[in-house]
């Protein structure tokens, strides 16, 4: 076989596995759709609609965003990442009207848009990663220090603007983002225990700067995981019943009637977004649990395999840090639901 068939071939499996990767991601999206839009229905049969609009909406983006040349991608990506902020800083100006900036629980995270909200750091959350894909795609940005100073520069403003909101959750995902794109691309090992390292200490100096709430909910959570119940009925509320909805669960769920009165018995706070994995388990059980983990791993898959036989590294790129985010996305949220980590607002994505 000469090198050129070879080269050819080598091409045409490369595409086949990225359609087959695609197929996975459109298979997985469609199931977590349904399963999520089922459990909103429980008790929220209009949020429920809303929510099937809204699929059919990123259904219809995604098959439009697929045939925008990866040369628009690049060129878009900075001026996206600098709109982001620019209205992360827009959500902090003191003085805008309620009606524009809509505070939630005291939380200036989201643009009044008359139909919708609309949630800046969203946006910024892709405009990051094909920024930061648009920067490491050249060698001397990943394999130097200076290059690699840059790339903290970029995560380092949205991270502050969106911690400032404040939305501790969100701004978490940035950081295995930017080490999983970092690792793809082929970072020094030293410069990435470097950053490693920097996170760990950065993390842990954050404590004193945090929110009232934030430390309570940490609190709260210490408390709850040694059998104390003294913040079930005030900052740990919130997490208190959605364990006790995904023990009514157990193995294999309980019907929708039953489950709406439990719901509605539990007040349980946020169980259309936040808490929505509380509410899988309590209809589906255990079982449901296993099943949404499942259909996150194979989107991670599918991300993955969207990767292979790419020459290019700004896709593959691209596709690594999209997948970090969604699946760190997934593990914070469904830790918050079951008791493991604080509640941060953080949704399942």
């Amino acid at each position: 076989m000469s090198l050129r068939t070879r080269e050819t071939r080598q091409l045409h499996l490369s595409r086949i596995r990225r359609v087959h990767a695609g197929w996975l991601i459109v298979f997985a999206a469609v199931l977590l759709t349904v399963l999520g839009v089922e459990a909103i229905s429980t008790t929220r049969p209009n949020t429920a609609l809303r929510q099937i609009l809204l699929g059919v909406v990123g259904f219809v983006s995604a098959f439009g965003i697929a045939f925008v040349p990866q040369k628009r991608l690049r060129q878009a990506s900075w001026w996206l990442y600098v709109g982001g902020l620019l209205l992360l800083v827009f959500l902090l100006i003191p003085g805008v009207p309620d009606f524009i900036v809509h505070p939630r629980n005291g939380a200036r995270r989201w643009i009044n848009l008359g139909v919708t909200d609309f949630q800046p750091s969203e946006l910024l959350k892709i405009a990051f990663v094909l920024a930061m894909a648009s920067h490491l795609r050249f060698k001397e940005h990943y394999k130097s220090f200076g290059g690699l100073v840059i790339a903290l520069f970029v995560a380092i403003p949205p991270m502050l603007l969106i911690l400032v909101e404040p939305d501790l959750g969100t701004a978490m995902l940035f950081i295995p983002a930017l080490i999983a794109m970092l690792v793809v691309a082929g970072a020094k090992y030293r410069h990435l225990c470097a950053i490693g390292l920097l996170a760990v200490v950065a993390a842990g100096s954050m404590y004193p700067i945090l929110q009232p709430h934030q430390k309570d909910r940490i609190q709260a959570l210490i408390a709850q995981m040694q059998g104390d119940d003294r913040f079930e009925q005030t900052i740990g509320y919130q997490g208190a019943r959605a364990m006790t909805l995904i023990g009514a669960g157990q193995i294999e769920g309980v019907g929708k009637v039953e489950a709406a009165q439990l719901l509605k018995a539990n007040h349980l706070p946020e169980e259309h977004n936040d808490m929505v994995f509380a509410v899988i388990n309590l209809r589906w059980g255990f079982l449901g649990a296993i099943v949404t983990w499942f259909l996150y791993l194979l989107l991670g898959l599918g991300g993955i395999g969207a990767t292979l036989g790419c020459k290019d590294p700004f896709p593959r790129l691209v596709a690594v840090g999209l997948t970090a985010i969604l699946l760190s996305q997934m593990v914070i949220n469904t830790a918050m639901t079951i008791g493991l980590a604080p509640i941060t607002g953080l949704t399942l994505p």
